[in-house]
């Protein structure tokens, strides 16, 4: 029976080719969405490492002064914000805070071993005021600031591709000024959201020179605290920082913007899917009525001839599955060169299962498509059929 049914579909390959070509966009296009979709949802069920909520940033643009009293300004200002009873932590950073769109990144090595990592520059205060833990060694501390050799925190996906199997904890990397040992490591720090794959990141701690860049000022408030008190903050800011522009936003706003910026694609694609999709589904009804229609005879005889009403069904559905097997082999042959050859740097498994999901989606499109025809089929009765031959 399946032989027949691959001759016979083989038979009319011309006539089904532009539904074939169709199957095979429709395939590729879905395998795309589907792995976008399933690389996102697993990024989604791993933790970003911080806790993003209820923290303010103030964005501090100095006014012209020497480097020395700009220092000065940010430790009061930091003072002055601790100091309020709705304020539980604050911490100084560059530019490059979670959530944020800025990104500070660079190829680090160990021995034969390189990746791109993303750096991130805080002051001490970092892990309180984002609510952060190591899972080995430990945070910064006053006594870092006196070291001689930058200290820095790195994650797992850091140690994984610079080390290996091996322990990384006190280990150095980086040569002369750039020279740093690790003090910590930790599970997770997604800087651009639970989508973020967890990549390479390193935590290095804002001391010396590197107090002149320091312009953001993370706070962590009380929940509930209003816009009342985010006025009377900015005005005594204001009053210490004379001439300095500054600007506060959110934390969890702009994590909803780095999230609208992998949602919004994947709606986009996904209209596209299923526009690819209603149009294949229409073609495939369309034929299927229409062999129908030219076969009646053919039905008719071969119900004379003893073919149950199932059977014939059957030889419909069947029919169309054929059809899109021949579109989704040639698309497997495609999609199967991304695990292969490691396209865009993913996980084999997110390849594989966006495959598996894209031909079950097929097959079901092409089986309800076919469910409403073969049933019509089904029903042709052999003596109206062999009456009107």
């Amino acid at each position: 029976m399946l032989q027949h049914l691959f001759k016979l579909m083989w038979n009319k390959k011309r006539a089904h080719g532009l539904l074939i070509v169709e199957i095979l966009a429709s395939f590729l296009v879905l395998f795309g969405v589907s792995s976008l979709i399933i690389y996102n949802l697993r990024n989604h069920q791993q933790p970003i490492g911080f806790d993003y909520q209820n923290v303010w940033i103030v964005d501090l643009r100095p006014s012209d002064m020497p480097d020395s009293l700009q220092i000065e300004v940010r430790r009061q200002l930091k003072e002055r914000a601790l100091s309020y009873p709705q304020v539980e932590a604050a911490s100084f950073s560059t530019s490059v805070t979670p959530m944020s769109m800025s990104r500070s990144n660079s190829n680090l090595s160990y021995k034969k071993a390189s990746t791109m990592v993303d750096f991130a520059t805080f002051d001490e205060d970092f892990a309180r005021t984002l609510r952060m833990q190591v899972a080995e060694g430990r945070l910064f501390n006053k006594a870092d600031e006196a070291d001689q050799l930058q200290p820095v925190i790195i994650n797992r996906a850091l140690q994984e591709k610079l080390f290996g199997d091996e322990p990384a904890l006190g280990k150095f990397l980086g040569e002369g000024k750039e020279r740093r040992r690790i003090v910590g490591i930790m599970e997770y720090f997604k800087q651009r959201g639970e989508y973020q794959e967890n990549t390479p990141v390193m935590i290095q701690l804002a001391k010396g020179e590197e107090k002149k860049w320091v312009n953001n000022l993370m706070i962590r408030v009380k929940p509930g605290t209003d816009a009342t008190f985010e006025a009377q903050m900015m005005r005594d800011f204001g009053n210490i920082a004379k001439g300095w522009s500054m600007d506060v936003t959110y934390m969890e706003k702009q994590r909803e913007n780095q999230h609208n910026l992998v949602i919004v694609p994947v709606i986009i694609f996904l209209v596209v899917s299923g526009f690819l999709l209603i149009n294949v589904a229409l073609g495939l009804f369309g034929i299927l009525n229409l062999n129908i229609a030219k076969r009646r005879e053919e039905i008719g005889l071969r119900r004379a001839l003893g073919a149950t009403a199932s059977g014939v069904s059957r030889q419909f559905v069947g029919e169309i599955w054929v059809l899109a097997t021949f579109g989704l082999l040639i698309g497997l042959i495609f999609a199967g060169q991304f695990p292969l050859m490691n396209v865009f740097d993913l996980e084999a498994g997110v390849y594989l299962l966006a495959m598996l999901v894209s031909v079950l989606v097929i097959y079901g499109i092409v089986t309800l498509c076919a469910l409403y025809p073969s049933r019509q089929a089904a029903t042709i009765q052999p003596a109206m059929a062999l009456h009107e031959e």
